[in-house]
């Protein structure tokens, strides 16, 4: 949580009783101010002074430049990956490798095809909470004066038996409130995707998994992109992506995260000493930068590679090219959207005030 700032300090003045020649002086300054004429022009200012602040307005950059200057970077990077990687197609080694390794790895026999149900809901439920949590997350580090505070009750869900009921600031609750149905949402997921065998579609089970990403990233970065079926088969990439963000960058946020919460028993002296809130800190923040980029790169192919198709396989679980997914997936936004809108602290407060005590 981000505490308010603290304001400097005042200092205290000491007042001088006046001596008889200032007090004499005085009464013949102001004379002296009061007889000047009205109209004696101001004296210019001196030429170092000019100069000094025209350097000073100089030194300025507009605002836009800095961000201008990252994406002319970013650009020219892109272009340079493209262009090397397009070069690098031409190469008959590199083509024997690619046709070799086209970008796809082996799967189990007996993997599950297909997007069941389940799974489109679940989708749903992850893209909903993790950009709430986003929202909230960010806010925390940017707030510096909260809307509100909220304490969790005693030997409560929040406060755990033993606890001492922390005090944090509105946003934190609900970004708290946000992980734990995240959380309990992914629970459910990993249960069904074991219990189904869909686990076999995003573990990878063979080392020919490296030289199909290697052959994949070239593809990709040439803009001559793999066979896309993910009804069937994800290339390489996607499921070492989905690997990563499922059984590494999850499990961090949330152990990154207990630290900083309400639930992490701050009296116990070993368990603080062999996890340093620092530690925490500076996890916690990478690994949602790692979600944000997730998100960009996974809807941006989603629409790339096939919309229509792509989008009912989320949304309809079916293997089709017509408009209900992408209507799905728009109201599914208008949801999304809606409860951006109600994540403000005048709706949030009551229910806060249910599970807490609230205060300014």
């Amino acid at each position: 949580m981000v505490q308010p700032g603290t304001a400097a300090g005042s200092g205290t003045t000491t007042a001088i009783p006046a001596t008889p020649a200032s007090a004499t002086a005085a009464p013949a300054a102001q004379a002296a101010t009061a007889s000047a004429p009205s109209g004696t022009p101001t004296p210019p200012a001196s030429p170092g002074s000019v100069s000094q602040s025209s350097a000073g307005k100089a030194g300025k950059h507009p605002a836009w430049l800095k961000p201008a200057a990252m994406v002319a970077v970013l650009l020219l990077v892109a272009t340079a990956l493209v262009l090397g990687a397009r070069w690098l197609r031409t190469l008959e080694g590199v083509q024997q490798f690619i046709a070799a390794y086209d970008g796809h790895s082996s799967q189990p026999e007996g993997a599950p095809v297909g997007i069941p149900a389940w799974l489109g809901w679940q989708h749903f439920l992850n893209m909903f909470f993790i950009v709430l949590i986003i929202r909230t997350g960010l806010q925390i580090r940017a707030e510096r004066k909260p809307p509100g505070y909220w304490t969790a009750k005693k030997n409560s869900f929040f406060s755990p038996r033993g606890n001492t009921p922390k005090k944090v600031s509105l946003t934190q609750w609900l970004h708290q409130c946000l992980d734990v149905l995240w959380v309990a949402n992914g629970l459910v997921f990993i249960v069904l995707l074991f219990a189904t065998g869909h686990w076999m579609r995003i573990v990878p089970t063979d080392w020919d998994i490296l030289p199909n990403m290697l052959s994949a990233g070239i593809q990709y970065a040439s803009l001559d992109w793999p066979a896309e079926n993910g009804w069937i088969h994800y290339n390489a990439l996607q499921v070492m992506a989905y690997f990563i963000t499922v059984f590494i960058a999850a499990p961090l946020a949330v152990l990154s995260g207990i630290r900083m919460s309400t639930w992490w028993p701050d009296t116990s002296e070993k368990l603080n000493k062999a996890y340093p809130v620092e530690w925490a800190r500076a996890l916690h923040f990478p690994v949602m930068l790692y979600f944000v980029g997730f998100t960009v790169v996974h809807v941006f192919l989603v629409f790339f590679t096939g919309a229509l198709v792509n989008l009912n396989h989320m949304y309809t679980s079916r293997d089709v090219a017509d408009w209900w997914g992408l209507v799905i997936f728009l109201i599914s936004l208008v949801v999304i959207a809606a409860a951006w809108f109600l994540a403000k602290p005048i709706f949030t407060t009551p229910v806060a005030a249910r599970m807490g005590k609230v205060s300014k």
